[in-house]
């Protein structure tokens, strides 16, 4: 998930059990175990965004940085880390499927000298903290040449797969072949390590472009019989990859919980009647991406929508949002956590209310308010690390004085 790479349009910048884990300061009750409440931090690395902190570094510098990472999330109260492990369709760990990362060494299908997975999740246990694996299905490339790919790279010996679209490439997510290959990718990590998660971002189909086409014709020629619309098919393909990674991963590994970070507005109302008072993207009409049904259906174990908006801004009010996720939760099995735009504090070019230092703190203030939200997630590592204004600060002295387990 490169939220580096967020659009002005899209409103976002680089943008039952759930009673259980309400957001309560998690004190022990009456001298009992403390409540469990999602505490976590998303871990970038495509580009470098929060580790490593350029590629090309010596192994026992990476893994250095890297054990920085945890004792920053122990030390601002955190009890999850979610590590971006395949940023783009490549691997943060021996991967049979895809070549390692050029985030690691500068060169893709380079061996770094060591296993940043098995690392990570042998550290982070080790401090007692949750290590969720996030994977990006369908990114391939921050360019368009396939030969600047490792000469290993799937999408090389398969060009019919990739999709060029926004000066970007991306495996098309409508062939059933390339499905298939993204699941196995994933499950190879699943299957070796202990994960506590598996993790999606908000990638699904690409972010729209104006005036761009997403050319997947002939793949709709070929596999589109039968709906109403292109829209309803690609819609039906991110729905088959959700559902069947669900299942794989719980076959796989039954102890790790699968979820995912989409972006925060369904459809707005003046759209459907269902949706939320918002005037944004909305992610089923234009990523294909129906998060509501993922969560009326039970298909995930968790949702953590990327509410990255101010309280009170109009196009997308988070107090809005919160609610109408809460909505959407209540009744089923899936756990909601929020996602946090921790690094909109302090950025002047963000609306006046991301100078406060007391805005995220008051958004896990409102939060509390409804019982289906289990914990928020915050992006990213490099801005819990710097707290640029202090609100981190202010959300571990408000809200997290108590240690607290994250949900099992």
């Amino acid at each position: 998930m490169n939220r580096l790479s967020r659009r002005a349009f899209t409103l976002a910048a680089l943008s039952a059990m759930s009673a259980l884990t309400a957001g309560a300061e998690a004190a022990p009750r009456h001298g009992g175990a403390p409540t469990a409440e999602m505490r976590g931090m998303w871990l970038a690395t495509v580009l470098n965004r929060d580790w490593p902190s350029r590629p090309g570094l010596a192994p026992a510098v990476q893994r250095a940085q890297l054990l920085q990472q945890f004792d920053t999330a122990v030390r601002h109260g955190l009890n999850a880390v979610f590590f971006q492990v395949r940023p783009c369709a490549d691997a943060l760990w021996p991967s049979p499927y895809e070549p390692w990362s050029e985030y690691l060494t500068g060169t893709q299908g380079k061996n770094p000298g060591w296993d940043p997975l098995g690392t990570a999740v042998q550290e982070a246990h080790a401090r007692g903290l949750q290590l969720h694996a996030w994977f990006n299905p369908y990114r391939v490339a921050g360019h368009t040449d396939l030969s600047r790919l490792a000469a290993s790279h799937p999408a090389r010996k398969h060009p019919d797969w990739v999709v060029a679209y926004d000066g970007k490439l991306f495996y098309n997510p409508g062939l059933p072949e390339v499905r298939a290959f993204v699941e196995n990718a994933i499950l190879d990590a699943v299957a070796r390590y202990p994960v506590d998660g598996v993790h999606f971002d908000d990638y699904f189909y690409p972010y729209p472009v104006a005036g761009q086409t997403f050319d997947d014709s002939a793949a709709y020629a070929a596999y589109g019989k039968g709906f109403a619309n292109r829209a309803a098919w690609r819609r039906n393909n991110i729905n088959l990859l959700v559902q069947e990674s669900a299942a794989r991963v719980r076959q796989t590994r039954p102890t790790a919980r699968f979820g995912i970070s989409p972006f925060g507005v369904w459809r707005n109302v003046a759209t459907d009647a269902h949706g939320s008072a918002t005037h944004a993207l909305q992610s089923y009409d234009d990523l294909y991406a129906d998060t509501r049904t993922w969560v009326k259906s039970g298909w995930l174990d968790y949702i953590c929508p990327q509410l990255y908006w101010n309280i009170g801004f109009a196009p997308a009010d988070y107090a809005e949002l919160v609610r109408w996720w809460a909505q959407v939760a209540q009744g089923t099995r899936v756990r909601l956590y929020v996602g946090e735009a921790l690094y909109k504090a302090g950025d002047r070019t963000q609306p006046a209310a991301w100078r406060n230092p007391a805005e995220l703190s008051q958004h896990l203030t409102l939060a509390k308010r409804y019982p289906q939200v289990g914990g928020h997630v915050f992006f990213a590592a490099k801005d819990v690390a710097t707290d640029r204004i202090g609100a981190m600060a202010r959300v571990l002295a408000d809200h997290y004085t108590h240690p607290a387990p994250a949900p099992l």
